[in-house]
């Protein structure tokens, strides 16, 4: 399997129908192969959907999508067993997770009971029913979108449930270039017909071991560990990046190397991504929010202070 063409396969699908946004895209397709989930945090309008939905489209995997909603139940995602009287027993009617990619969409339009339904289907990649439990399709893989907390009728994300996006992004308003070329392309309708399947579930699947198989030496290994512990020892830091940050980090790393058509991961891999994968782990003093200062500004000081040790550069001159 050859990972560089097959990303590059999906970037070029999806730039048909997103204009200017070759990073975020290659970021999204990272994370899809590196089994990851993305939360893509923006304002209303700017094209998460879509993005979402184009990407879904090109991979060739099965496709399904939930519109959060306050009044929403988890058995609306998840399923349930419903009482069936003319067999007399109970039949499952499962939910529109049991899908290769999810669509969640405005995802904190729904309660916090309602969101944390996904969090079993997250880390398990399954679902409990009544007590039973049942695989999800392979892969798995939640595109999530929400509009910022200060819009109407929006709830905070749990912190348990941040942590379990791999990375999390922000599209943002196009350039005017880009948007003349937008609606020249989707001024009157959304033409997803000319998006190519490109991919399917196996070749996903396939994919994405072809990156776990990736290298990732010891002294990179040791930056990574240096890097989210230093998020921890930060006093301007109320809580610091987790364990599951630093394994994001190398899984992510992986798919970014095999991307870019190498076999090891550099620590250039780990800066590229960091951002990515830390800012919505780590949540700042009050204090220091007030302030004005932001997550994304103490992760560059942090990248900039911590130097890769000199047995990574003697390691990538031997490559």
């Amino acid at each position: 399997m050859d990972v560089e063409k097959l990303s590059n396969a999906l970037l070029m699908e999806t730039e048909k129908i997103i204009v200017g946004k070759t990073d975020k895209i290659r970021k999204i397709i990272m994370a899809i192969l590196s089994g990851g989930h993305v939360l893509i945090d923006d304002l209303p309008g700017v094209g998460k959907t879509t993005l979402v939905k184009t990407i879904s489209i090109a991979a060739g995997c099965e496709y399904g999508r939930i519109q959060f909603v306050s009044d929403m139940l988890p058995s609306d995602i998840i399923g349930m067993n419903i009482y069936n009287q003319k067999s007399g027993d109970f039949e499952l009617r499962k939910g529109p997770i049991m899908t290769n990619i999810l669509l969640a969409d405005e995802i904190n339009r729904a309660i916090p009971r309602t969101q944390s339904a996904l969090l079993e289907a997250m880390e398990e990649h399954q679902v409990t029913i009544d007590g039973k439990s049942f695989p999800l399709p392979a892969p798995f893989i939640v595109l999530a979108t929400e509009n910022p907390v200060e819009a109407e009728s929006t709830f905070h994300l749990p912190v348990a449930q941040m942590d379990r996006f791999l990375i999390s992004l922000s599209i943002g308003y196009p350039e005017e270039k880009e948007e003349e070329e937008m609606l020249r392309i989707v001024g009157d309708e959304i033409p997803f017909e000319k998006v190519n399947i490109v991919a399917d579930a196996s070749m996903i699947e396939e994919a994405q071991m072809e990156c776990r198989r990736i290298h990732v030496s010891d002294p990179v290994n040791s930056y990574i560990v240096a890097i989210t512990t230093a998020t921890r020892k930060d006093n301007r830091v109320r809580m610091g990046a987790s364990p599951r940050a630093s394994r994001a980090l190398y899984q992510a790393s992986k798919a970014w190397a095999a991307m870019n058509g190498r076999k090891f991961v550099t620590p250039d891999d780990i800066k590229e991504i960091a951002h990515d994968v830390l800012d919505h782990r780590v949540l700042l003093e009050d204090s220091v929010s007030f302030s004005g200062i932001k997550v994304s500004q103490i992760i560059d000081e942090i990248l900039e202070k911590t130097e890769p040790s000199p047995t990574v550069k003697d390691l990538l001159n031997e490559k």
